[in-house]
């Protein structure tokens, strides 16, 4: 993986999804979000891709896009098409995701442990704050 800084899209994995993001129409933005975070939950406590938790982590920050508190992704690697109103369910799929990526078990949370991922790991818990309220 590609990765050239700490935002949810600064990684190739990231871009990539957000391709998958702009190929669906509209009416499944969604349900392609949702996906990539039942991907990560769905894994139960098997050790979990770095692949799966970086296209959580950039779904979430869409979803958390547009709640209350959250910052625009405003990158030129995330979705280029606009993403409409996502249902607020979207919310506590998120949260579920983004603590699967951070607990025992996460190859990305390791690979970012390995290098000063303080940062890094305070960025996905702001996500998850904005998700949680």
């Amino acid at each position: 993986m590609g990765t050239w800084d700490i935002g949810p899209f600064d990684n190739d994995t990231a871009a990539d999804f957000s391709y998958r993001i702009d190929a669906a129409p509209e009416a499944n933005k969604a349900a392609v979000l949702l996906a990539a975070f039942e991907e990560v939950t769905g894994t139960g406590d098997e050790y979990l891709d770095a692949d799966l938790g970086v296209e959580a982590i950039a779904a979430a920050a869409l979803v958390a896009a547009q709640c209350p508190g959250g910052d625009p992704v405003t990158t030129s690697y995330g979705p280029k098409e606009p993403i409409p109103a996502l249902p607020t369910a979207l919310r506590p799929p998120a949260v579920a995701a983004l603590d699967r990526v951070l607990g025992a078990e996460s190859e990305l949370l390791e690979l970012w442990e390995e290098s000063d991922g303080e940062e890094w790991k305070a960025g996905v818990l702001r996500l998850r704050a904005v998700l949680a309220r």
